[in-house]
């Protein structure tokens, strides 16, 4: 004793010693050495035993429950059944005799180490383990003890962690379930039922909640902590009984009971403020209940009287919660009651309305309108925005379900919408009300619009778009309320905005806007802000004007249109953006939002007059023509340069010889980049979406072509520069609507497209060096941003054309040939700066993805000569290794081209292939192979997959008459080594620990077998089947890529079903013999234990139990003794 007395003093020494702050890093680790060989000694559990019962050192007695958690955990396999016997017998008296005095996480501990030895040794050598939790929960001086016994058994047991075999954890799982009905009844008819001292459960409801002292509402939080965790993982049936739900929500009670929160407080000792909290936390754990039955979306017919029993009683506490009388508000409320119970009791509600509200509507003794009722209360008093925004999905949810089901029953569409109309025009009205500084300032100024969330959005857009999409799907319902609803509100704060022009007075320093009391500004702020959020509603619903309905609601959108363009057309006139204001820290951006949403409201509606230009061709309206033209003299203001000198150009030959001149245009200040965009997104929109055939004759947008060709002109901002070309390539390439290719003008179109590229290139071919004028040295940072300007605007017009019509490209490409040639001579110039190669690449990666037919066979055949040749071992080793990120995109890029090449049908590019594979193969792959990072190799494994998936003949030759005759012999192999080589990367890539490369690579395995019978060929089956099987197999076993189990099962079941036969015979017991640690009998139960299933599921299992048996009997192997004898 006297040893096991000295090692407790030595132990509490070197533990204070440790948690001192003077103790340096290198003590530290000396100590945690020393503690781990202590922990290691076999024996060591008896100076533990005699530590825990003497110290009253919280570090000991936790470094003591440690080295019995490993001993039991780890090592419990090799200790001595005496000992085990001893440690079973003592650690629960210990817990008995001091669990009042130890500290809550000790106790805990011990708790778990104690259920630690019942997880393995419960029933067979711990056959009243379960026994005596049931006793402690009966006996009222260890009812907490018990309960807390209980909750750590179902979470240790119930769902064990992997250090079990899969026999004992479905044995545990048994035995739980077979006590689960003793529990249940235990705990809620014995217990809870008890303390709320009522005997009829029926009337629970109805009567008023009792006072329960202390200790009675600490027992009630732990049984409801345990039938929390109990109904995670207990199935739905017979064992859940109308009184233990009643009694549930009798306890959900106590989270709205506002009276007793208040007695607390106004009573006002500490004692009583925590005896309300502690209510208030009975019910957040009721509602957790609740919420793990609710949570089930698989539930059995008999089950769904009890479902409705449940929201009968939900429905009372949403009255009770949402009960308005003389001395509370709602919302006051709300906001008394438990943030965590509001939090619960949303996500019940959220559960109700995706889960059950399909099983429920039918019931007539649930009434759903008045629970929507009660909903729509609960919705719009709630005291936080996250609570708000919790709501909101809610009710999208709900207009989900209604859409769905009216889709699904179109017959019954009028009785659906007539049973919900009051509801859905109730929260049209109310949501559009709260996005409105009218009716909502207080809670819209709380809201941040400057700080964005990981989806890039500020609060307040959060706000916006949440309100927009409920007001969207409304209106798909009931498109007429939501119109007539909205449509006036934007009126009158249009009617303002408009107005706005009788107060610019001009003054020695410009044009300034006379409203200048602090209430006037104020109130001009808010219907600005709120003229910004309907102008945005109104664009919202532009697709509901559209399609079908387009003739039904025709009126009402043309009026929404003339209105838009009015207001855009306005707003560039008067250059309200430009005004002085009162206070410009504020009117300004809001003058300049607001002319920025009339733009991209009207640029939301370009679908519709797409629509409304096809039935005005037939028709030959005046109206029509009116309403783009407008629009394009709203836009051309916007989209300013400063022109330095005057200049003529001659355009369009389609109107008898317009001559158009540009006038110095200089404004006093540029318009801000937000209208710029806005004006060129709906400029880009007219010349793709609309396409009307007058467009090009506007004299704005001939004035829009001159700005932008005149190379003395200004320069847009890049974006801006990229937008407007693309709309002006746009209006020239492609084919007008409804018109036949004859009357298309395209040779007209063709010209004027030329000379555009040719105006927007002419610094770029420059660059290029000739015999006849040498090139003119220019520093390479201005060649830099040439080269930028230029590649990023011909790129964009190239992708934007890809997709179109033969015409279309052949023409895009007549233009651009000169400069494509020059970026191919200028490539070897620049190979070594990779940001230029970088952009090059982009361009040619472009041009070869929309128009390589029209670029021909013969100079397609050059440009990937000359990258082949470029793209040298030495070359791609530097970009990769020695150039960063952008080298590596560089090399991306290239392979990129080359995936288009080699997915090119025909024999045109087959040429190649050989120079490709060996490019991979010999020179990107050995580079790229052994690093960690995974640049570049995404992009090379997607060529080499593409390669084999597009050229499979190159590799298998394959005849008709062969694949019809079964008899035939194999089909014939051709460029082996290649082959083998490309599965050996794939083979290799499963072994490195990038996630995403692994499971692109498995799913390019996957597509090749499931389109070409990969696993079935012969070269794979005979030399790399079981190979693959191997690897992954090795991948589950050490759960390197744990995301991915599924995916790897579903593979491994792919390949051995090609030879089951071989994979049960063969491979498997050559697999099992070579794994180390385990011995020959483990290996055996291994093998007899996969049982030989050959359909998905149960394969898939035994794989899956195959692999977590193998982890268990290493990890018990890896915790014996040396020298132990393994029977």
């Amino acid at each position: 004793m006297a040893s096991e007395e000295a090692s407790l003093r030595a132990l509490e020494s070197l533990m204070t010693e440790f948690f001192h702050d003077c103790t340096t890093n290198e003590r530290k680790r000396e100590i945690e050495e020393l503690l781990n060989n202590f922990a290691q000694q076999i024996g060591a559990w008896r100076f533990c035993l005699y530590f825990l019962s003497s110290t009253r050192n919280d570090y000991v007695m936790m470094y003591s429950l440690t080295v019995f958690e490993n001993l039991i955990n780890k090592m419990w396999l090799g200790v001595p059944s005496q000992d085990k016997m001893e440690i079973r017998s003592c650690l629960p008296k210990l817990l008995l005799a001091h669990h009042k005095t130890l500290p809550y996480f000790i106790r805990n501990k011990l708790c778990k180490v104690i259920v630690d030895i019942g997880r393995q040794d419960w029933p067979m050598f711990y056959h009243d383990f379960f026994t005596n939790i049931l006793q402690l929960i009966q006996s009222p001086v260890t009812t907490p003890l018990g309960l807390i016994m209980l909750k750590t058994t179902s979470e240790e047991l119930a769902c064990p962690r992997e250090d079990l075999s899969v026999a004992r954890k479905e044995e545990l799982r048994k035995l739980l379930l077979d006590q689960v009905q003793t529990v249940l009844g235990l705990l809620t008819g014995d217990l809870l039922s008890n303390l709320l001292q009522s005997p009829s459960s029926a009337k629970l409801l109805n009567q008023p909640i009792p006072i329960l002292d202390a200790e009675s509402e600490y027992i009630c939080s732990l049984a409801l902590e345990c039938l929390a965790h109990l109904f995670s993982w207990i199935p739905l049936s017979a064992s859940i009984t109308p009184s233990l739900l009643t009694t549930i929500f009798h306890f959900a009670r106590f989270g709205c009971d506002i009276r007793a929160r208040k007695m607390a407080s106004v009573n006002g000792s500490s004692q009583n403020c925590v005896l309300g909290q502690e209510r208030g936390r009975l019910g957040v754990l009721a509602m957790s209940c609740i919420n793990e039955l609710m949570s089930k979306n698989c539930v059995p017919m008999e089950f769904e009287e009890y479902l409705l029993r449940m929201f009968q009683q939900t429905f009372y506490l949403l009255q009770k919660i949402t009960k308005d009388n003389n001395a509370h508000t709602v919302k006051s409320r709300l906001e008394e009651l438990d943030e965590s119970y509001i939090e619960k009791f949303t996500d019940f509600l959220r559960l109700f309305v995706s889960v059950h509200l399909r099983r429920i509507e039918s019931y007539s003794q649930f009434p759903v309108v008045e629970f929507l009722t009660l909903l729509f209360k609960y919705t719009f008093h709630q005291p936080t925005h996250e609570g708000y925004f919790s709501c909101l999905d809610i009710w999208t949810l709900f207009l989900d379900y209604l859409t769905s089901k009216i889709k699904s029953r179109l017959g019954d569409k009028e009785a659906v919408l007539n049973r919900y109309e009051d509801a859905l025009v109730l929260l049209l009205t109310e949501v559009l009300n709260r996005i409105q500084f009218r009716y909502n300032q207080a809670q819209l100024e709380e809201l941040d619009d400057e700080t964005l969330d990981d989806d890039q959005q500020t609060e307040w857009q959060r706000y916006l778009r949440q309100s927009l999409e409920v007001v969207a799907k409304v209106m798909e319902l009931l498109p007429t309320h939501a119109f007539s609803t909205l449509f006036p509100v934007l009126q009158d704060n249009l009617e303002v905005y408009l107005g706005l022009q009788q107060f610019i007075v001009t003054s020695g320093s410009g044009p300034r806007l006379n409203i200048t009391a602090e209430n006037d500004c104020r109130r001009l702020h808010c219907s600005l802000r709120d003229l910004s959020s309907l102008l945005q509603a109104v664009g919202r619903l532009a697709e509901y004007f559209t399609g079908d309905v387009f003739a039904a609601r025709f009126s009402d959108a043309l009026t929404v249109v003339e209105r838009l363009v009015k207001v855009t057309l306005y707003g560039s006139q008067i250059k309200l953006y430009n005004i002085e204001t009162a206070v410009p820290s504020v009117l300004k951006p809001d003058l300049i939002d607001v002319h920025a949403q009339s733009l991209a409201a009207l640029q939301a509606y370009s679908h519709w007059l797409a629509q409304y230009c096809s039935e005005a061709h037939r028709q030959n309206t005046q109206q029509f023509v009116s309403l783009i033209s407008t629009t394009m003299d709203a836009i051309t203001p916007l989209i300013t340069t400063k022109v330095l000198k005057q200049r003529r150009l001659h355009l369009f030959s389609n109107s008898p010889s317009v001559l158009l001149f540009i006038y110095p245009f200089i404004t006093p200040h540029n318009v801000q980049d937000k209208l710029l965009l806005s004006a060129c997104h709906l400029l880009v929109s007219l010349a793709t979406t609309v396409r009307p055939v007058f467009l090009i004759s506007i004299p704005a947008v001939q004035k829009v072509f001159n700005r932008i060709t005149d190379t003395s002109a200004q320069r847009l901002v890049d974006k801006a520069q990229v937008l407007v070309c693309r709309a002006l390539s746009n209006i020239l390439l492609l084919p007008w609507p409804n018109l036949p290719e004859n009357e298309q003008q395209w040779p007209v179109r063709s010209m004027n497209h030329a000379s555009l590229i040719s105006a927007l290139s002419r610094d770029y071919r420059n660059l290029k060096p000739n015999a006849v004028t040498p090139q003119r040295k220019m520093p390479l940072d201005d060649t830099k941003v040439i080269i930028h300007q230029t590649l990023s605007v011909l790129e964009d017009i190239v992708e934007n054309i890809s997709g179109e019509s033969t015409k279309s490209r052949q023409i895009c490409y007549q233009s651009l040939q000169e400069s494509v040639q020059v970026s191919l001579a200028l490539f070897p110039a620049f190979i070594h700066q990779s940001d230029v190669t970088d952009e090059m690449l982009s361009f040619f990666l472009t041009l070869f993805r929309g128009l390589r037919v029209q670029m021909g066979v013969p100079f397609t055949e050059q440009i990937i000569q000359t990258f082949l040749n470029m793209f040298t071992r030495e070359q791609l080793a530097e970009s990769i290794l020695h150039e960063g990120s952008t080298g590596c995109r560089v090399v991306e890029k290239f392979l990129k081209i080359l995936q288009v090449v080699v997915q090119e049908p025909g024999q045109v590019f087959k040429p190649f292939l050989p120079s490709i594979i060996a490019l991979c193969m010999e020179q990107v792959y050995p580079i790229i192979a052994e690093r960690p990072s995974p640049d570049v190799k995404a992009e090379l494994f997607e060529l080499l997959f593409r390669t084999l998936h597009h050229n499979w003949r190159y590799f298998f030759k394959s005849t008709v008459l062969a694949s019809v005759q079964r008899g035939m012999a194999e089909e014939q192999m051709e460029n082996q080594p290649q082959f083998s080589a490309i599965m050996q990367a794939f083979g290799q890539s499963f072994l490195q620990p990038d996630i995403h490369l692994f499971k692109q690579n498995l799913f390019y395995l996957e597509t090749l077998n499931t389109k070409q019978k990969l696993y079935h060929k012969k070269i794979f089956r005979s030399a790399m089947l079981f190979q693959f099987v191997n690897v992954l197999l090795q991948v589950l076993v050490c759960r390197s890529h744990d995301l991915l189990q599924e995916d790897i099962g579903i593979a491994i079941y792919n390949m051995a079903s090609v030879d089951f036969d071989g994979f049960f015979t063969a491979f498997l017991p050559e697999f099992l013999t070579s794994c180390d640690g385990v011995d020959a009998n483990q290996k055996n139960v291994l093998g007899r234990n996969f049982k030989m299933d050959r359909d998905l599921p149960s394969f898939t299992q035994n794989v899956h139990r195959l692999v977590n048996d193998l982890r268990y009997y290493r990890l018990c192997n890896d915790s014996l003794p040396p020298g132990t004898v393994k029977l």
